[in-house]
C-alpha cells in the first residue's frame, strides 16, 4: 500500500512536470486569438466626457491655424520650423487664432504676426475643414499682445466663439485650451485655473493685469488660441508659458477676456488701441526702490498733456531734485507704474482721475482728465 502511494505521487509529479515543461508550447495552441476578438460593450460615456466632447465639437470650428510669413524670407508659406511650432526669428511664424465675429475678424497674438506686419509679409489661416485662406492685418496692440486679422474670401464663414467674462473666475474652475501646438491641428488640452490676477509684462514697458494662470498644457503653436470655460465660452487668449525646456511645464498664461473684449473692438474700429494716459514719463521701479520711495516718481511731464495742464512736475534736470510722486489714483494705493496704469485704464479715455501726489513732503489731490497721449504726440 505505501509503495502504491509512492508510485502514484511520483506519477502525479511527473505529469505536472511534463505539463510545466510543455506549457509554453500548449498555451499558444489553446489560447491564441487568431481571429478578431469580440468587442466588449463599454456602456455610456461619463457625463464629464460627454460635456468635453460637446465643447470641442462646438468650439473647434471657430479655431484657426495662423501662418505669418516675413517678406524678407524666401520660403514657402507652409514651411514650418523643425518642431512645427512658433518661430521668434525670421521665416514663418505659426500660431493659433479664433473667429471673433460674423465679419471674419480673427483674434491672435501680436507676437505671432509681428514679423510679417513689420516686413510687409503675408498672413494666411487654415480653417478646421482644411481650407487655407489669406488674411489681412487689421490692427496690432503690442501692449496687450493682441492682434486682429480679417479673413479673406471663404465658402463658409466659421461661427464666432461665445464670449464669457473673466471678472468672476475662481481658482479650480475647469479650463479647456484649443490650439495648434507644434503644428498639430486642433489639439484640446484640459486643466484648471491655477491662479487669477497675475501680472504679465508685454512690450513698451507695460503690464497686463488680471492675467489667468492655468495648468492646461500650452506649447509653442498654442499662442493666440482660446482658453474656454466649461460652458464653452471664451475666458482668455493663451499667450505665454513659464518653462525651462520651452515646452509645457503646467504654467501657462492667458490674457483675460474682459481685456480682449475692450481691446479688439478698438483694433477693428481704428486699427490701434487708444491707450488712456495723463502724459508722464515714470522712473524705473528699480531706481524708485533704491530711493526707498513707495509710489510712481515722475521723471518728465509731456508738453501740453493733461499732467502738464494740471501742474504736475518731474525731476529737475539741472539739480536732480525730485518733483511729484504719485501715491494714489481714484482711492487706490499706487506702489508702481502698473498700479497707476490699471487705474487709468479702468477709468477709460476722457475720464477724470483723482491723484494723490506728494511733493516736498506735502500731499495734495489733483484731478486730471485722461487722453490718448500717443495720438496727441503724433
Amino acid at each position: 500500500m505505501p509503495d502504491r502511494t509512492v508510485r502514484f505521487v511520483l506519477a502525479a509529479v511527473l505529469v505536472l512536470l511534463a505539463l510545466y515543461v510543455a506549457q509554453p508550447y500548449l498555451q499558444p495552441l489553446l489560447y491564441s486569438a487568431d481571429t478578431p476578438r469580440a468587442v466588449t460593450a463599454r456602456g455610456d460615456l461619463a457625463q464629464s466626457e460627454q460635456a468635453t466632447i460637446r465643447l470641442f465639437e462646438q468650439a473647434s470650428p471657430s479655431v484657426v491655424h495662423v501662418f505669418a510669413q516675413g517678406a524678407a524670407q524666401n520660403r514657402d508659406l507652409l514651411d514650418l520650423d523643425d518642431e512645427g511650432g512658433e518661430q521668434q526669428g525670421g521665416g514663418t511664424q505659426t500660431g493659433t487664432g479664433f473667429v471673433w465675429d460674423g465679419a471674419g475678424h480673427i483674434v491672435t497674438n501680436t507676437h505671432v504676426v509681428q514679423n510679417a506686419a513689420q516686413s510687409g509679409g503675408s498672413v494666411s489661416v487654415r480653417l478646421s475643414d482644411g481650407t487655407v485662406a489669406s488674411a489681412s492685418l487689421v490692427g496690432l496692440a503690442p501692449s496687450y499682445d493682441l492682434a486682429v486679422l480679417r479673413l479673406g474670401q471663404v465658402t463658409h464663414m466659421p461661427p464666432p466663439l461665445a464670449i464669457g467674462t473673466s471678472a468672476d473666475l475662481k481658482v479650480g474652475q475647469s479650463t479647456f485650451a484649443i490650439g495648434n501646438p507644434f503644428g498639430l491641428d486642433h489639439t484640446l488640452t484640459t486643466g484648471v485655473i491655477s491662479a487669477v490676477r497675475r501680472r504679465m509684462p508685454t512690450s513698451e514697458g507695460r503690464e497686463v493685469s488680471g492675467v489667468i494662470q492655468t495648468d492646461a498644457a500650452i506649447n509653442p503653436g498654442n499662442s493666440g488660441g482660446p482658453l474656454l470655460d466649461s460652458a464653452g465660452r471664451l475666458i482668455g487668449v493663451n499667450t505665454a508659458i513659464v518653462s525651462p525646456s520651452g515646452a509645457s511645464a503646467g504654467i501657462g498664461f492667458a490674457i483675460p477676456v474682459d481685456v480682449v473684449n475692450r481691446i479688439v473692438p478698438e483694433l477693428i474700429k481704428v486699427g490701434r488701441v487708444r491707450n488712456p494716459g495723463i502724459g508722464i514719463i515714470a522712473a524705473q521701479e528699480a531706481a524708485t526702490a533704491r530711493l526707498g520711495i513707495d509710489g510712481v516718481v515722475i521723471v518728465r511731464v509731456l508738453p501740453a498733456s493733461p499732467a502738464a495742464q494740471a501742474g504736475l512736475r518731474g525731476v529737475n534736470s539741472q539739480t536732480g531734485d525730485l518733483g511729484d510722486v504719485i501715491a494714489e489714483a481714484n482711492g487706490t494705493p499706487v506702489h508702481r507704474l502698473a498700479d497707476l496704469t490699471a487705474a487709468i485704464e479702468e477709468a477709460g479715455l476722457g475720464a477724470a482721475v483723482t491723484l494723490k501726489v506728494e511733493r516736498d513732503g506735502r500731499i495734495r489731490q489733483v484731478r486730471i482728465t485722461t487722453t490718448d497721449v500717443a495720438e496727441n504726440r503724433q
